[in-house]
């Protein structure tokens, strides 16, 4: 039995040692390569943004191969309820400066800077089957009409403007943001609405924008700005950069947006 183990024990040994020598000669494996950890940029903005913050964030996420965009759009005023209530925000971009404001006196923010302008328009569904021809017209008790609610940045707006041009408008409903008004519109359940002109823009062929004289007396002024608690402060604050910077500025006027 010894006899015919030793030479299996010895041959062992050999091949170990022969393996012990290849691997103190050669180099040690290099780690395989991996990819960065991507990062997320979760965005609060007002629902008059959604069409061209939808393009912004496709540019930004292409010039940032590992940063994914998230949108979450809304009326301003919720937007920013919920990010003071603990939403997890990093970017918020209001339509109007107060709702900005209560995220700033709640800590959450600094630094909001204004990257746009926006005024209102008069849109009806296509056709006009009500033969609206002017702001006048909202106060026509036969026909139906739309609103944004006087809490949200486009209903304040609303508010504004009909009470500088003496019209008390007879709204059969009142919205929560300027999108759920411009689908009223667009389905065809009222005969006019005051929106942004930039929805009626995003609208194209399914409406029709009727410009309203004095409407450039009330301007809404959108700031932005990076949360205090981002997730990721840097990739934060390059957003906003690239919101306010020339390829931001192209997008929001070509969606007819003003400068600010």
């Amino acid at each position: 039995m010894t006899r015919v183990l030793a030479p299996a024990i010895a041959l062992a040994a050999i091949v170990a040692l022969a393996g012990c020598a290849t691997k103190a000669g050669s180099q040690p494996d290099a780690p395989a390569p991996t990819d960065a950890a991507a990062a997320t940029v979760t965005v609060f903005a007002a629902a008059s943004l959604a069409e061209a913050f939808d393009e912004v964030a496709e540019r930004f996420e292409a010039e940032h191969p590992l940063v994914e965009v998230v949108l979450n759009s809304g009326g301003s005023a919720a937007l920013a309820q919920q990010i003071v209530e603990g939403a997890p925000a990093d970017v918020f971009a209001s339509a109007a400066e107060p709702p900005m404001q209560t995220v700033i006196d709640a800590g959450l923010a600094s630094d909001a800077v204004v990257f746009a302008t926006n005024t209102l328009e008069l849109v009806v569904p296509a056709g006009n089957p009500g033969g609206v021809t002017g702001l006048d017209d909202l106060a026509r008790p036969e026909l139906s009409v739309a609103l944004c609610d006087v809490t949200v940045p486009c209903g304040a707006a609303s508010e504004a403007l009909l009470a500088r041009q003496g019209v008390a408008a007879s709204a059969d409903t009142l919205e929560s943001d300027v999108k759920a008004v411009l689908t009223k519109v667009v389905l065809g359940e009222v005969d006019a609405a005051l929106v942004y002109r930039t929805d009626v823009i995003a609208a194209g062929g399914a409406v029709e924008g009727i410009e309203v004289p004095g409407a450039a007396s009330v301007v809404n002024r959108y700031p932005i700005a990076a949360m205090t608690d981002a997730a990721d402060p840097d990739v934060a604050a390059e957003f906003v950069t690239f919101v306010t910077g020339p390829d931001g500025r192209a997008v929001l006027a070509a969606a007819g947006f003003g400068a600010p």
